[in-house]
């Protein structure tokens, strides 16, 4: 089994694209350490033969569902907004993260883990919830309303 060093190393930086993805700027990176620091724990324990990237991501699917719950329950301040986080991961074109935001959390979820992580649709389903064929759908639907709504998406996706 590899050192946990350098399992972070080879998906550290895909596991914090999917948590920006999934729960924008200001939490990713408190998911990815949550993540993590729950992965080493549970590292020892991992079959030799599982796939490291999927595990990583549903762990990092807890952890942002996690923070979606919490921050359902926090106050929301009317008095003054703030500025809207800026992202410019790998230099994502501001509207498509907009875009990607606005879709319907499963939607969401099912591109970023797909598209972003690189999670196949079996593994996919086993993260979300549900099976193979409702994953592709929910991902498929997300595309769709992407195209709709970005009309660049064609030039920015795999």
């Amino acid at each position: 089994m590899k050192p946990f060093e350098q399992v972070v190393t080879e998906h550290g930086a895909t596991v914090l694209r999917v948590c920006r993805a999934v729960l924008g700027p200001v939490d990713a990176e408190d998911a990815w350490s949550e993540t993590f620091l729950s992965a080493l724990g549970a590292y020892p324990r991992l079959e030799p033969a599982a796939n490291v990237r999927a595990w990583l991501i549903t762990i990092a699917h807890r952890k942002a569902i996690d923070v979606i719950r919490r921050r359902a329950r926090l106050p929301v301040p009317i008095a003054v907004l703030p500025d809207p986080p800026t992202w410019d991961e790998d230099g994502a074109d501001p509207d498509l993260i907009s875009a990607v935001r606005a879709l319907p959390d499963r939607q969401r979820q099912a591109v970023a883990y797909h598209y972003v992580g690189g999670i196949a649709y079996a593994e996919l389903a086993r993260i979300i919830g549900g099976t193979p064929d409702a994953a592709r759908r929910a991902a498929a639907d997300g595309i769709k309303k992407l195209r709709l709504t970005y009309p660049n998406l064609e030039r920015n996706t795999p």
